[in-house]
């Protein structure tokens, strides 16, 4: 997870951002931030969808194989 500190400054650019604008050096610092942000989530959706199992209406296992691939993988 992302600390909150750097949360709140992405909240902060995004509201300067609406407001008044901000400065060429705020948008590296916003477009750096964004991407960290972007890979923590998608790193932590991943580890969730890796514990998920699909189940039809009558109680088959109908998770894709990919991510059986993907849970094989980690278990080894």
């Amino acid at each position: 997870m992302l600390p909150k500190l750097k949360i709140d400054r992405i909240n902060e650019l995004s509201k300067k951002a609406k407001s008044s604008g901000l400065s060429e050096e705020e948008k590296v610092e916003q477009k750096s931030l964004r991407e960290e942000y972007l890979q923590v989530f998608r790193s932590s959706m991943k580890n969730t969808l890796k514990g998920v199992t699909v189940v039809d209406p009558n109680g088959n296992d109908v998770t894709p194989q990919k991510l059986k691939n993907e849970k094989n993988k980690n278990l080894h």
